[in-house]
């Protein structure tokens, strides 16, 4: 019934976004525009989403401690990615299970996959700062406040990797808290921090953080190029000349980022096009051109994570059956936990 519940959620919150994001929006101009746009930039941004997953998976490798392959941790990465395009969105799970037959301990596994979680979510804070900082249509105000909160965002990841150094200077912080909010003794403070740090615990080395955080870098700039790429395929520049490419790239790839994080979406439909809509209004740019960037950003996402993780699959000698039967018997394992 709750996987019933979750799919069905998930197509109807994909159909409202889709919805929003296309409803005021003539489809035969947005399908004529899509017809008409320049099939080498889209090629090029086929080939960047590549490049993008390639690289989070050198990401993992450095997270792992080299404790699998480059290749595998491609192929892995890739088929958690095909994985999630499903409303159950078990991509995570799939990751930890097969890294686990790889011989990588489940913990480690799933506390690599924590640390990338928490370098996406600061880039996207860090993006959609630079992109609100450079929209004409929005309050300086509002842009200024962005990017403190970038930098907010910033200053507090680093706090987070000093605690993962040093645990013993977190637990004082837990406990000073404790002592002035009393309702905090209820959350059990000091034992969610150990569970938080040893999930960071990849963080107290050096190398290893150097490393995450240099391809997380990457990894980002690479997306950004891919829909700034989409940009050029519909000829921006030249029909609409005042638009920034950089700070509609910005926003474009953090409000599709923000709202593929959603639990509940089909393969990211709806979300993505809004994204692309939503940053479109903000920069000034006409709404088929951005409702048809939005849907040629999706398709060519969605296409590479399809290609990749059946190619993963393949590769890693597991069929999809496999990885449900085995997601299946850790919501058993798990609900049946005390």
């Amino acid at each position: 019934m709750r996987k019933t519940l979750v799919i069905v959620a998930s197509i109807v919150v994909s159909a409202v976004f889709l919805w929003l994001a296309l409803r005021d929006v003539p489809l035969d101009q947005v399908f004529a525009a899509i017809g008409s746009a320049n099939g080498g930039w889209i090629a090029l941004s086929f080939a960047s989403v590549t490049l993008a997953l390639f690289l989070r998976g050198v990401r993992w490798k450095v997270l792992l401690g080299d404790r699998l392959t480059l290749m595998q941790c491609a192929h892995i990465f890739n088929v958690g990615m095909f994985v999630n395009l499903l409303p159950l969105r078990a991509g995570e799970v799939v990751r930890v299970i097969v890294a686990a037959r790889c011989g990588v301990p489940v913990l480690t596994a799933g506390a690599s996959i924590i640390v990338e979680r928490l370098l996406d979510v600061v880039m996207v804070v860090i993006v959609l700062a630079i992109g609100l900082s450079r929209a004409p249509f929005i309050p300086a105000e509002i842009g200024r406040t962005a990017i403190i909160f970038s930098g907010v965002a910033v200053v507090g990841f680093a706090a987070v990797v000093v605690f993962a150094r040093f645990p013993a200077l977190a637990h004082r912080v837990a406990a000073w808290l404790e002592a002035r909010i009393p309702a905090l003794h209820r959350l059990h403070l000091a034992q969610r921090v150990d569970e938080t740090l040893a999930g960071l615990s990849a963080l107290t080395h050096l190398r290893v953080a150097a490393g995450a955080i240099f391809w997380t870098l990457i990894g980002w700039v690479i997306s950004l190029g891919t829909f700034v790429m989409l940009l050029l395929a519909f000829d921006v520049p030249r029909i609409a000349p005042d638009v920034d490419l950089l700070g509609l790239g910005c926003l474009g790839l953090s409000l599709a980022s923000l709202g593929v994080a959603l639990p509940v979406t089909v393969a990211g439909i709806g979300p993505f096009q809004g994204g692309a809509r939503v940053a479109g209004d903000l920069m000034g740019l006409d709404a088929v051109i951005s409702a048809g960037v939005g849907i040629l950003f999706h398709g060519v996402t969605v296409i590479n994570y399809a290609m990749w993780g059946v190619i993963g699959l393949v590769a890693l000698g597991v069929s999809f059956g496999d990885l449900m039967k085995a997601q299946r018997g850790t919501e058993e394992t798990a609900s049946a936990a005390p």
